[in-house]
């Protein structure tokens, strides 16, 4: 429970928050120096000192570079343990032609019908249908030159 000197207390505080809402606080490191952060002639210079060399972007001097063997240490491991994908492997080249021919069925002939239809080009009919002969002419080629017997050493156990 609360007294009514803690409700004085806290509004007390929120008055006094209220009173000095948008006024600047003044550190008392600031007052040590001898300079007034509000005087705009000091702020100026502080700011035009700052840019100078470079920006943020410029380099440390020498003598400010850390050269922590611990750091050095880490970031060799980090760069060591970095993860680099492996090559990729060399795209696959079909044995036979036909299978080539099988293959452009199976990707180019939609394709092909796709950017025909998106465009709205006029082609025969015999085009279209040869587009869709192709796709499932291939199709079957493939399905048909599928390996059919199971593996010797497959007992057909998993699934």
């Amino acid at each position: 429970m609360t007294t009514p000197g803690d409700e004085s207390r806290t509004e007390l505080a929120w008055r006094e928050i209220v009173d000095n809402y948008g006024e600047r606080v003044v550190l008392p490191d600031d007052d040590a120096s001898g300079s007034s952060p509000a005087t705009p002639s000091s702020a100026s210079s502080t700011d035009a000192e700052a840019e100078a060399p470079g920006g943020a972007d410029a380099p440390l001097p020498d003598h400010l570079v850390d050269d922590d063997e611990v750091e050095i240490r880490e970031r060799a491991i980090a760069e060591a343990e970095r993860f680099r994908p492996p090559p990729a492997p060399p795209f696959p080249v079909p044995r036979t032609w036909q299978r080539g021919l099988a293959w452009a069925g199976i990707f180019v002939a939609p394709l092909l019908a796709l950017v025909v239809a998106l465009f709205s080009l006029w082609v025969t009919p015999l085009v279209g249908w040869a587009l869709v002969g192709w796709f499932v002419g291939g199709f079957a080629y493939l399905v048909h030159e599928m390996p059919r017997g199971r593996d010797p050493w497959d007992d057909g156990s998993r699934v």
